[in-house]
């Protein structure tokens, strides 16, 4: 769990990552770019976002702060935008925070907490006017995108973390991070018109990233203890809600290629890295070397830019220095690097 893991880097953090030496670039034109959010060092406070221009090759670190005069908060988990708003789900902070997509202001920070304890959001999903946010108390807040008001809260399982929509059902992991070594194995199923719990199901120890492919079947990587319970893929059939098959390959993350996914794997004994391509119609991994990594220190995420038919992954260089997006073309032949934020994890496209 990253969380966790960001904690351990604390100590080495505070006494060799300085300042980088680079020149600050403010973009005044907004397009052609993406929007990274990094999420900085656990109880640090130093989440940010960088805005990374494809049309100049250059790099605005501290996007948020130019912009309204403030931190963003302690530790981004993710960023999404939906119609004319830009939503970013800060977790030890405990907050969402709304920006203007135009303008990038701040229209309204949402407090998540429920009287004196933090509710610790994680990630955020959006269907019919109403966001979905999972938050690491073991609920999932319904917030009005016109009123920005929290309507209402749906109970769960143990700290759930990612959510996939088919089948006008929200599928939600609940990965029990935090209850380690004794994690979650389910994944609970939401009804989007009664907005209840209709069902939990059971796919394996510590579920987290969980993706819908473009035939309506859910697939959701559970991701085992790190250490002899290893990680494995399931599919999920949306319109039985059985788990109908699970891949034999250490896969850790999903990725949206088009029609298909680009998979993650990451050996924690020998800390490589690498990415396959899994097809989705065929439900087989095409390719289980994708991509060469040469580049990569830390994969901290990997995102596909239709626009320009481009691959994204983030670099977290060890969690302790200041990161990079490595860009690569749609055929994994790699093209040059941004520098950015700590930690950058979650990317948002700009025409």
């Amino acid at each position: 769990m990253r969380l966790i893991k960001l904690v351990s880097c604390l100590c080495l953090l505070l006494f060799s990552c300085g300042k980088d030496n680079e020149p600050p670039v403010t973009i005044d034109t907004i397009s052609n770019g993406a929007l990274v959010l990094c999420e900085g060092l656990f109880q640090q406070n130093n989440s940010q976002l960088s805005f990374v221009s494809f049309e100049n090759n250059q790099v605005e670190n501290n996007f948020f702060l130019n912009r309204n005069n403030r931190q963003l908060g302690d530790t981004g988990n993710d960023l999404k935008r939906y119609g004319d708003k830009i939503y970013i789900v800060v977790n030890v902070s405990s907050t969402i925070e709304i920006l203007d997509a135009n303008s990038f202001a701040s229209i309204k920070q949402i407090s998540m907490m429920n009287g004196a304890t933090a509710k610790q959001p994680r990630s955020i999903a959006f269907h019919e006017g109403l966001a979905y946010v999972t938050c690491f108390d073991g609920y999932v807040d319904v917030i009005d995108t016109i009123s920005l008001t929290i309507n209402s809260r749906i109970q769960v399982g143990l700290n759930p973390e990612r959510m996939a929509i088919a089948n006008n059902k929200l599928y939600v992991t609940n990965s029990g991070g935090l209850n380690t070594p004794l994690m979650d194995s389910t994944v609970s199923i939401i009804d989007l018109n009664t907005q209840q719990e209709i069902e939990k199901i059971t796919v394996g120890m510590n579920p987290g990233t969980i993706k819908a492919d473009p035939y309506g079947d859910i697939y959701v990587v559970a991701r085992g203890n790190y250490s002899n319970v290893p990680s494995r893929m399931k599919k999920i059939n949306s319109q039985t809600d059985n788990v109908e098959e699970t891949f034999g390959a250490d896969i850790s993350g999903i990725s949206l290629f088009n029609n298909d996914f680009l998979i993650t794997y990451y050996d924690f004994a020998t800390a490589q890295n690498n990415v396959g391509l899994f097809n989705t119609n065929t439900e087989t991994i095409e390719l289980a070397e994708f991509m060469p990594l040469n580049e990569i220190q830390t994969l901290y995420g990997l995102s596909y830019n239709p626009i320009n038919n481009k691959i994204y992954i983030s670099d977290a260089m060890g969690y302790t220095n200041a990161g990079y997006i490595r860009e690569y073309d749609a055929q994994g032949n790699y093209i040059q690097s941004y520098h950015v934020g700590l930690n950058p994890s979650k990317i948002l496209f700009y025409e």
